[in-house]
């Protein structure tokens, strides 16, 4: 298992929005979130600011995303979120949510 931490912002004039999608995130998203092997999501929000934090649970993390973005479904909902988020300037090349370096856990 391998942990993530990742941030991105939010456009607070949507962030109501935002919530709003999450708080019933469509069961199809859902679903492949599952099937591609990320458990105990959670998204945070201060000041603008998304955190999420997602487990990683499978072999193979490159196709597991590669079946999630070609998921037709997933594809509908990121774009309706893309456009409310509001990537960090210094994020690696490819990246949309910024991946942050994990530091410390404790079991």
């Amino acid at each position: 298992m391998k942990r993530f931490g990742q941030i991105i912002g939010v456009d607070p004039e949507n962030f109501e929005k935002y919530k709003a999608y999450h708080a019933s995130v469509w069961p199809e998203i859902l679903e492949m979130v599952s099937a591609c092997n990320i458990s105990n999501y959670s998204i945070f929000h201060k000041n603008s600011q998304l955190f999420a934090y997602f487990e990683y649970v499978g072999n193979d993390f490159v196709a597991d995303m590669a079946k999630m973005a070609a998921d037709p479904k997933t594809q509908e909902w990121w774009n309706i979120m893309m456009p409310m988020q509001r990537p960090v300037e210094n994020r690696a090349e490819g990246e949309w949510w910024a991946n942050m370096d994990e530091v410390f856990h404790l079991d």
